[in-house]
């Protein structure tokens, strides 16, 4: 291998204004060991002399190394700053191409933060990350946690201690908080009726402690409604059983409701035997063991409204199937009874009106009908049955009727039309039955008229009757008055 070595002494001056360091860098770079052995190099005529090797000498002791690879750098401006090899070391320094003479010092190691195996690429060690007094890691502040100083007088040592181990808590609810979160789920199962959402939405607010108080919430609930949703809160509690509450939490429920029965009855008279009914259809359903009702002494003291209702339920399991019929212990919601049914009920409701003529009893059992699109069909009823009673004492008081049930707004004007309008097309049925049925419709619909319920429009469609026969047209009549009075008909009638 190859070694040259670079001596002018015209720039002696040049190394008084180096550092010691450099110098003994410099001198290091001119003492160069020719085939191990330590010399100063020959010159002829300003040339260097090199040393041939000895050749077949390839035992001996020198260090062989691989030939450097010369590179050149460039500095920030763009100029050629020096040439130097692979391992770092300089060579002779040049500036724009014409030799100054001057050999550039090894790179200061002492504050270097570069890989010094010779192998890598010139950038810092670990990423900027290690070391005294560096910045770190790019990005390693967002991980770091803060210092906080004991003496800054925010210190707070509780939060920050270090055995402090997190666990997850979940805050439990009272029953009144309960009671609100549940009731707007309730209300909206009435109107859709699906059970599934139910179970799920009760889940997410439900713990350990408060299941029984789910029992308590629904037929709270359901006392301040109808049977149609009573029957519907029979079928939710069948369907939470097993999957979100359990028998013994319906078991504590219930003595819950028995216990707070006396409170209940002062909102809801009837509570005592609406819980009969409840415990009842439980029972049929097999989410209550029957013990509980037909041995009321393991609940403890009760109070009298709590036998009562105890006693209620008792009753409805020991009638003669009465386990069959306890689905329908709520009866028939409106929708899902035939229409033979409804009318019927309705005409029995019409002929209590009439022999009670008590118009807030005739309200009550029409709104527990539960049918507001069929009010029609009372209407209708009380028409057709004031027009076969062919008495002026029927026309009185079933006009009250109807007046009442327009003001009240349970029968809406449409309804009360539609009801008239249905009678108007069937006159030419109602008249083979009751001959004077135009005469006393329009004696009624005057009445009405007077009352102020009936419309105009009502009035407009009424049916005329029919054209009158003259002697000429060969039947010999007679011209009807306009008018006959009702016992001179009759009289005509049995004449005849």
């Amino acid at each position: 291998m190859e070694i040259e070595t670079v001596r002018q002494n015209g720039h002696a001056h040049v190394g008084s204004r180096e550092s010691s360091v450099e110098r003994e860098l410099n001198g290091e770079i001119e003492a160069v060991e020719l085939n191990g052995c330590s010399g100063s190099p020959k010159s002829v005529n300003g040339h260097i002399m090199k040393k041939p090797h000895h050749v077949g000498d390839t035992h001996d002791g020198r260090i062989k190394r691989k030939a450097k690879h010369l590179t050149q750098r460039q500095s920030s401006r763009g100029e050629s700053n020096a040439i130097t090899n692979g391992s770092g070391s300089a060579g002779m320094y040049s500036i724009n191409g014409h030799s100054n003479n001057y050999v550039v010092p090894h790179r200061r190691w002492k504050n270097s933060r570069r890989s010094r195996n010779g192998y890598g690429r010139g950038l810092p060690k670990k990423g900027g990350a290690g070391g005294k007094g560096v910045w770190g890691l790019p990005g390693s502040e967002a991980f770091e946690e803060l210092y906080e100083d004991e003496n800054d007088p925010n210190y707070d040592s509780e939060t920050n201690d270090k055995n402090i181990i997190l666990s997850e808590v979940i805050p439990e609810i009272s029953p009144e908080e309960f009671f609100k979160l549940a009731e707007p789920i309730v209300l909206e199962y009435y109107e859709h009726g699906d059970t599934h959402e139910v179970a799920v939405n009760l889940d997410d607010i439900l713990t350990g402690l408060l299941r029984p108080h789910v029992i308590s919430v629904l037929i709270e609930i359901a006392m301040d409604h109808k049977d149609s949703q009573r029957e519907m809160t029979s079928v939710l509690v069948s369907d939470l059983y097993g999957r979100v509450i359990t028998g013994k939490d319906i078991e504590k429920g219930f003595e819950m409701l028995l216990a707070n029965l006396p409170d209940l009855i002062l909102d809801t008279p009837e509570a005592a035997t609406i819980l009969g009914n409840f415990l009842a259809r439980a029972v049929a359903d097999d989410c209550l063991p029957p013990k509980f009702v037909t041995k009321p002494s393991e609940h403890g003291e009760l109070s009298e409204h709590a036998l009562a209702a105890i006693r209620r339920a008792d009753t409805l399991l020991q009638m003669k199937q009465g386990w069959a019929h306890l689905d329908n212990v709520w009866g028939m919601g409106g929708p899902l009874r035939p229409v033979k049914t409804i009318t019927k009920q309705m005409t029995l409701l019409l002929k209590e009106y009439l022999s009670s003529r008590d118009v807030q009893e005739a309200h009550r059992c029409l709104r527990a009908l539960e049918v507001p699109h069929f009010h029609h069909e009372l209407v209708y009823e009380t028409v057709v049955m004031t027009l076969e009673s062919l008495s002026q004492t029927t026309e009185e008081a079933m006009c009250e009727l109807l007046s009442s049930l327009d003001k009240a707004c349970l029968v809406l004007p449409a309804s009360m039309e539609q009801g008239f309008l249905r009678v108007f097309d069937d006159m030419a049925d109602i008249v083979l039955d009751v001959p004077l049925a135009y005469i006393i419709l329009d004696r009624f619909m005057e009445r009405c008229n007077r009352a102020g319920f009936v419309t105009d429009k009502i009035l407009s469609n009424m049916p005329s009757r029919g054209r009158k026969r003259f002697v000429s047209e060969g039947d010999g009549g007679n011209i009807k008055p306009p008018t006959i009075p009702i016992c001179d008909s009759l009289h005509l009638k049995m004449n005849e």
